[in-house]
C-alpha cells in the first residue's frame, strides 16, 4: 500500500488499499469511514464505496444503514455479481429473507447456476422451514461437487431431514476422494463428519474423526491464539471428543477475543458455537439464554442466523426439547419482509 502511494497517491485503488487497511487492518472504521467517503466523492460513479461503508456498518451493528449503502452501491453497480451476493447475505443476516431471495434470483439470471447462488437460496429455505424447497436445489450435489457452500448446504440438509446414514456416506466418500485444498480445509470437513456420527449415536466412531482434526487444528491455533476464528474451530472438535470443560473455555475465549461490541456480525456467530456446545453438554439454561438474544439479533449465522424453524427442525437442539423456554422459542415469529 505504501509502494502504491508513493507510485499513484490519488488512484482510486490506492484510495480503496488505503481504507480496507485502515478498516481491516488498523480496526480504526472512524479513519476508514473517512477515508472512503472521500473516495466516494471523488468518484462517485464508483460502486466500491458504499460497499466498504456497508460492510464497515454491519460490523458496527448499524444494519438499516448498511442496507441503505448496499442500495447505493447496487443502484451504481445493478449487475455486479459479487456485490448483489454481499448484499443478498446482509438481507439474509437481517431475516428479510424474501428480499434476499430476490438478489440471488437476480444472481441466477446472469450467472445460470452460480453455485454460491444456489446454495445460499437452499440455506434461506432451510432457515424457512421449507425443506422441500431446499431439496430442490441440491438435488444434483454429490461428494464430487467442487462448491464447498453447495457441499456443506447438503450435508445440513441430511442432517434436518435426520438422514445421517446418507449424510455420512457423503461425507466419508469426500474425505476419500477428494482433493482439498489444504490440511486445514480437510480437518474442518472431519469436523463436520465427526457432528453427524454423533448425531447417528455413533459416539466412538466421532470421537475418533473430532481426534484426527484436533490434531491437525492445534498448531494452527497455536501460532494464532488470538485468532476468534481458529478458537471456535478448534472448541469443535474438543466438543467432538467428548472433553466438555476444553470445549466452553475455547469458545469462550473466542467471543472474548471477538465480542459483538468489537464485530456486530462475527460476535453473535461465536455465542451460536456456544450455544451449540452448552446444549450438547447439558448447559439448557445457559444455552437457551443465548439462542433467545441471538434470535432478536441480525447477524451472519453459520451460514445464516438462527430462526424458530431451524431451532425446530435442527437436531444440534434435541437436547433441549422438553424445555418449555425452548419450545416457546420455537414459536416466535420473526420479520418476513
Amino acid at each position: 500500500m505504501e509502494n502504491a502511494q508513493k507510485l499513484e497517491p490519488n488512484s482510486p485503488d490506492t484510495l480503496l488499499a488505503l481504507g480496507y487497511y485502515q478498516y481491516w487492518v488498523l480496526g480504526d472504521y472512524g479513519l476508514a469511514k473517512t477515508t472512503f467517503g472521500h473516495v466516494s466523492k471523488v468518484f462517485p460513479g464508483s460502486s466500491e464505496p458504499p460497499k466498504a461503508l456497508a460492510f464497515i456498518a454491519r460490523r458496527e451493528g448499524h444494519w438499516d444503514q448498511s442496507i441503505a449503502y448496499f442500495e447505493q452501491a447496487l443502484t451504481l453497480d445493478p449487475r455486479n455479481v459479487e456485490l448483489l451476493i454481499d448484499a443478498a447475505r446482509n438481507y439474509a443476516s437481517v431475516r428479510q429473507f424474501p428480499a434476499a431471495l430476490k438478489l440471488y434470483d437476480r444472481v441466477l439470471d446472469i450467472t445460470p447456476n452460480n453455485p454460491d447462488a444456489l446454495a445460499a437460496k437452499a440455506v434461506i429455505y432451510q432457515a424457512q422451514g421449507n425443506l422441500k424447497e431446499a431439496a430442490k436445489m441440491l438435488v444434483e450435489v454429490n461428494a464430487q461437487t467442487p462448491s464447498l457452500s453447495l457441499f456443506g448446504t447438503k450435508i445440513n440438509q441430511l442432517r434436518l431431514e435426520r438422514n445421517y446414514g446418507e449424510a455420512i456416506r457423503l461425507e466419508q466418500a469426500r474425505q476419500a476422494q477428494f482433493h482439498f485444498a489444504s490440511e486445514f480445509a480437510k480437518a474442518c470437513y472431519q469436523l463436520g463428519l465427526a457432528y453427524t456420527q454423533r448425531l447417528a449415536g455413533d459416539t466412538a466412531g466421532a470421537k475418533l474423526t473430532a481426534e484426527q482434526a484436533r490434531k491437525t487444528l492445534e498448531p494452527f491455533y497455536g501460532n494464532q491464539p488470538d485468532s476468534s476464528g481458529l478458537a471456535m474451530i478448534l472448541s469443535g472438535a474438543y466438543a467432538g471428543m467428548g472433553e466438555k470443560d476444553s470445549a466452553i473455555k475455547l469458545a469462550e475465549r473466542a467471543i472474548m477475543l471477538d465480542p459483538r461490541a468489537k464485530d456486530a456480525g462475527g460476535g453473535p456467530v461465536l455465542e451460536e458455537n456456544l450455544a451449540r456446545i452448552q446444549a450438547q453438554f447439558g448447559e439448557n439454561s445457559r444455552a437457551i439464554s443465548t439462542l433467545a438474544q441471538l434470535l432478536q439479533t441480525p447477524y451472519p449465522g453459520s451460514p445464516t442466523p438462527i430462526t424458530p424453524a431451524l431451532l425446530r427442525l435442527d437436531p444440534l437442539w434435541d437436547p433441549l426439547r422438553s424445555d418449555p423456554a425452548f419450545q416457546k422459542l420455537c414459536e416466535e415469529k420473526i420479520d418476513k419482509r
